[in-house]
């Protein structure tokens, strides 16, 4: 099991890549986050959905995402209460003080989908969530030391060098565990290493001696993450200035945004300025499309956007002879109005949409979760996924964007076709859609395009060969044993 010293120090890539790694030797691999609280969720083979980062994970074992990889998934609707996804399915929505209680009960779910794991691989690799030092929520934690230490787990401790402080980091996590906790780590390994590898060698042996633990790898920083999808909206930060781009995207991160890794290849792509805005920054008046991306809590996010101002941006981008594309509840606040009558979201209530779109949005209770397949009504065949809660109709729907295999439609655009909307996800990931949208921005049919898929893929076998190289696998599979499952009580 691989715990952290904190949130955002890379455990997610690193087991994406350890996993590749040992995939590549042959082993059949599989892996495994009990808990994970993320917006960013995937659809399963088996019709649910788990966080994005272990679909990732899956792919890199060569093997399609299961619930079971990911059995609890939090999903946040506001600062203090999240959905509840369990095994792939929602159970309910609950406050983060009422979800510390609820979480005993869910541990028998999570040892259920990591024994069916366990039972098809020869190794499973753990993800934590956040601080394996969080000893407030100790009690009746099923994401670290509680975990391991039902499922007798021996854990791997990250720190993250590039934050500073790594040293304290590492030994003060040791400090601060109870002993029998501090016990089930057996070594570490320093992620987000810039410079001399050798400046920090003793900083690697007082590691070691302070703790007892094995030092395990010190990681140079990988240049490739990039091209790999961000597990949290703490990457939308970053963006890579690319002078020659053909046309500007705007993404808007509303507070709640979801599924925005539909965007990562387009922010790979060579032609293409892409930018995420943050709430309190003006939508530029140079892009060429805004996207209205997906959210997991529409009607409030629709009042962030109002609240700070992209209504108004929005209007004037239009007037410029710009175009605007919604997706899932990006589109759903294009219309007239969203209504919640049975408080899907909150308290039931209808309020006014964008009214970008002749449509209404209706959230119902249940919820779409599947993959789908089609063409654009005047372009390429599509492969994506829909993962949404609500029915939109209206006027526009007659000049819908996509039709399914099976006869369905979805979308709806205006006359102009400036402001279109759709509810499927994953539509830029196919490479011939994604360059039947950007040729119809204005992006010459000629100009440099990247293949996606294969692109990932290479990333893939880089880490792999990163890891291989800068940590001691060998001896990371010597620490690795069968969990004790037989020891543990279901509740």
């Amino acid at each position: 099991m691989f715990q952290g010293t904190g949130s955002d120090v890379g455990k997610s890539m690193l087991v994406a890549g350890i996993a590749r790694a040992l995939t590549r030797r042959g082993l059949r691999v599989r892996p495994f986050k009990p808990q994970n609280m993320s917006n960013n969720a995937a659809v399963t083979v088996d019709g649910g959905e788990i966080g994005r980062a272990q679909a990732l994970q899956a792919r890199a074992c060569g093997v399609a995402p299961t619930v079971h990889m990911n059995p609890v998934l939090l999903k946040p609707q506001s600062e203090v209460g999240a959905q509840v996804v369990v095994q792939g399915r929602v159970v309910g929505n609950s406050k983060a003080a009422d979800y510390q209680q609820l979480k005993r009960s869910l541990m028998g779910a999570v040892l259920e989908s990591f024994g069916r794991l366990c039972d098809e691989a020869d190794i499973v690799l753990v993800e934590g969530a956040g601080s394996a030092s969080e000893i407030n929520l100790r009690r009746n934690d099923i994401a670290n030391m509680g975990f391991a230490q039902a499922a007798g787990v021996p854990v791997v401790l990250i720190g993250d060098i590039e934050r500073g402080g790594v040293i304290a980091s590492i030994v003060g996590t040791q400090v601060v565990l109870p002993s029998d906790d501090a016990d089930m780590i057996s070594g570490f390994i320093v992620n987000r290493f810039r410079g001399d590898p050798s400046l920090f060698d003793d900083g690697m042996a007082s590691i070691a001696q302070r703790t007892g633990w094995r030092a395990l790898g010190l990681v140079p920083f990988f240049d490739g993450a990039r091209n790999l999808p961000a597990e949290d909206a703490l990457g939308l930060a970053e963006r890579e200035a690319k002078p020659d781009a053909k046309i500007r995207i705007a993404v808007l991160a509303y507070p709640r945004v979801s599924n925005f890794d539909d965007f990562d290849p387009l922010r790979l792509e060579p032609s293409v300025d892409l930018m995420f805005i943050r709430p309190g920054e003006v939508i530029p008046p140079d892009v060429n499309l805004v996207i209205l991306p997906g959210s997991k809590a529409t009607i409030a996010d629709l009042a962030a956007l109002r609240a700070t101002g992209w209504d108004i941006d929005l209007k004037a981008h239009l007037r410029r002879g710009g175009r605007v594309l919604g997706i899932c509840g990006g589109y759903q606040m294009l219309g007239r109005t969203v209504s919640d009558p049975l408080g899907t979201e909150g308290p039931a209530q209808t309020c006014e949409g964008l009214a970008l779109l002749d449509v209404d949005t209706v959230l119902t209770g249940d919820k779409q979760l599947i993959e789908v397949a089609g063409s654009h009504v005047s372009g390429p065949r599509f492969n994506g996924y829909e993962m949404h809660v609500g029915r939109t109709d209206g006027a526009d729907c007659a000049r819908a964007l996509l039709r399914f295999d099976d006869g369905r439609a979805d979308g709806a655009a205006n006359a102009e076709g400036s402001v279109e909307g759709c509810y499927v996800h994953g539509l830029f990931a196919d490479d011939a859609q994604r360059r039947f949208w950007l040729e119809r921005l204005g992006v010459a049919a000629h100009d440099d395009r990247m293949n996606y898929e294969a692109t990932v893929e290479a990333t893939l076998d880089q880490l792999a060969e990163h890891l291989e190289r800068y940590l001691d696998i060998d001896a990371l599979l010597t620490l690795a044993r069968a969990p004790q499952l037989e020891t543990v009580e279901h509740k």
